[in-house]
């Protein structure tokens, strides 16, 4: 039985494109491992060496984002504080093209924030985020930004078009996100 349930698991990730997929708790090193993993596989794929590396970035800048804004952490404050963020991310491969889809809890008022950039970026176009992107980088980072809030513009602007996202209100605390980028 326990074969059969993983096996059939497995066969839906790849019904679904799925080439890559990681579920649980992340630090950067396991960004770094991953990367190296995804990077490594789309090679041996001889999959565009610009696509790769747009591919990549978005990867990237999707599990920075888990890591630093998961409401599903565990902290510990020690001399040295240890905290681990939980989400999941994957790559596949749809129609000749590659998308990253990564799903993370975050608190209500965190999706409404999200919500509304994240409506605003999808409405813009190549030239709107370019401009955009060089208007924020010239500002400095967001009051509640654990990065330099440009992250989401990245993703954006390497998508090949506009982002998807969902919200799934799982409880009074905490909103399932989830973002799809196609590359």
């Amino acid at each position: 039985m326990l074969a059969n349930d993983y096996l059939r698991f497995r066969d839906d990730l790849a019904g679904k494109g799925i080439i890559f997929s990681f579920t649980g708790y992340v630090t950067e090193s396991i960004l770094t491992a991953l990367g190296e993993a995804l990077r490594h596989k789309m090679r041996l794929d001889d999959a565009d060496p610009q696509v790769t590396r747009k591919v990549f970035s978005v990867f990237v800048e999707q599990v920075q984002n888990i890591i630093r804004y998961s409401a599903d952490r565990e902290e510990q404050g020690a001399a040295e504080p240890l905290a681990l963020s939980s989400g999941m991310v994957t790559v596949g491969r749809d129609e000749g093209r590659f998308f990253v889809v990564c799903g993370n809890t975050v608190t209500p008022a965190d999706a409404r924030k999200l919500e509304a950039r994240l409506s605003e970026l999808a409405r813009m176009d190549r030239d709107e985020l370019r401009k955009y992107y060089k208007t924020k980088l010239r500002e400095p980072p967001e009051e509640d930004s654990k990065g330099a809030s440009i992250g989401l513009i990245e993703i954006a602007r390497r998508a090949s078009e506009p982002i998807e996202f969902d919200f799934l209100e799982l409880d009074a605390q905490r909103v399932f996100f989830c973002l799809k980028a196609y590359i």
